[in-house]
């Protein structure tokens, strides 16, 4: 039996969308027969050969996705990421036979068990135990089966309390736990996993995506899962697939299309020139830099700031902030270490100069901010350059940093006034 489970060639879906026309103040009568007419005839076409019927005066052809094209095979997981209105739910629904291509075919071999949407697969007036059968049934599993994995299920999705209670009765994170548990626990040899699981709280995410590790690496099945989490899509995927405007823009590893979609999402190019900007009516950054820039993981680095202001400003706290792709905070230089008071003023802007020793960060793209303390001033500006590490040749060579209880190291650097 062939290790490709899910086969697309050519996947495309049209949609027809209906527009109203800009009505005329006055009209004849004719025009409103002609315009009746019309609208009718349409309608019989689209009954007579199966299509849906259209609402408006003028139609559009949009294609949701357009020559799809990949296989995943047996125990993989595939990501699939890009931003809203990209194809994403088009796909999976394709996939999960909701709904039927226009274009192309996609073939699967296996059982397919999806959660695309809170209450996808559930009726609404039977009970969680109901349900639990009633799921297991559409994906063709017996009695015997599904009593056997009954517990787990229950345990999982920690609705023991609720089971007996129609699940219309259910809060959105309730239904989400017992639809994630009853499709992961029922052996289906691909699942597929939709944002819906952001409903669920923090630790119900952690959980569920354990459970797809294990699923995946453990019991060999496939796993298709859509996120707008960067994070869970490099923890999870072995591979990601980049959609933009209903086709497949990238193809890749999960490192390589996160970093390439986080880029493009943000409009940072790496080794872009750095464009002075106003923080406050009074404060202004004119130069912040960080050379080289792209820089080796472990490699030391210099970096130039200027900040210069309408009125005498003395800077009683200055802290560089290094921020990851999503947006975690993991070092940080204070350059007060410098001994001197940091000034600035209308007639002399404050210029610091300095080196980090060593970036131990790992491969990837870093937003670096600004804490300032001065006067009225006490706050973080966020996002004022980019910096990019590049991974070493050697992973040895990259040595691991110090882990502090507020989750972040104190790079070491030297700073002066320039």
């Amino acid at each position: 039996m062939s290790d490709v489970l899910i086969q697309a060639e050519g996947l495309g879906k049209k949609y027809i969308i209906g527009h109203q026309a800009e009505r005329e103040p006055y009209l004849a009568l004719r025009d409103v027969i002609a315009r009746g007419a019309k609208t009718f005839a349409r309608r019989a076409s689209d009954i007579l050969h199966g299509r849906a019927v259209v609402e408006g005066d003028e139609l559009e052809e949009v294609w949701a996705l357009r020559n799809v094209d990949f296989e995943v095979s047996r125990g993989d997981v595939l990501g699939i990421v890009g931003r809203n209105g990209a194809g994403k739910s088009t796909l999976l629904k394709i996939l999960s036979r909701i709904t039927e291509p226009t274009a192309g075919r996609v073939t699967l071999r296996g059982r397919v068990a999806s959660l695309l949407e809170v209450g996808t697969g559930f009726h609404q007036e039977l009970t969680g135990r109901e349900n639990i059968f009633l799921n297991g049934a559409i994906l063709g599993m017996t009695r015997e089966e599904i009593r056997r994995r009954f517990e787990e299920i229950v345990e999982f999705a920690e609705v023991e309390r609720f089971l007996d209670t129609p699940v219309k009765r259910y809060s959105s994170g309730m239904y989400v736990r017992l639809a994630f548990a009853v499709a992961a626990h029922l052996e289906p040899e691909i699942l597929i996993v939709d944002e819906v699981l952001a409903v669920g709280d923090l630790a119900f995410q952690r959980k569920c995506l354990g459970k797809m590790q294990e699923v995946s690496t453990r019991q060999g099945r496939t796993v298709l899962f859509v996120s707008h989490n960067m994070a869970a899509i490099e923890t999870l995927c072995d591979r990601v697939i980049l959609l933009a405007a209903g086709q497949i823009s990238m193809k890749g590893s999960a490192r390589e299309v996160t970093s390439s979609y986080l880029q493009s999402a943000s409009g940072y190019e790496p080794g872009a020139p750095f464009r002075p900007r106003r923080l406050t009516p009074t404060l202004s950054l004119d130069r912040f830099d960080v050379l080289p820039n792209p820089v080796e993981s472990s490699d030391g680095a210099g970096f130039s700031l200027q900040l210069s202001s309408r009125e005498s400003l003395k800077i009683s706290e200055l802290v560089i902030l290094i921020f990851s792709a999503m947006g975690a905070r993991v070092a940080i230089l204070d350059l007060r270490s410098v001994g001197k008071d940091l000034v600035a003023g209308p007639t002399e802007a404050l210029r610091l100069r300095g080196r980090i020793a060593a970036l131990p960060l790992v491969e990837g793209d870093y937003s670096l901010g600004l804490y300032i303390n001065a006067g009225t001033i006490r706050e973080d500006f966020l996002d004022l350059t980019r910096l990019t590490i590049l991974s070493k040749s050697s992973r040895s060579e990259i040595p691991p940093y110090a882990v502090q209880h507020r989750g972040l190291v104190e790079l070491e650097h030297t700073v002066s006034l320039d």
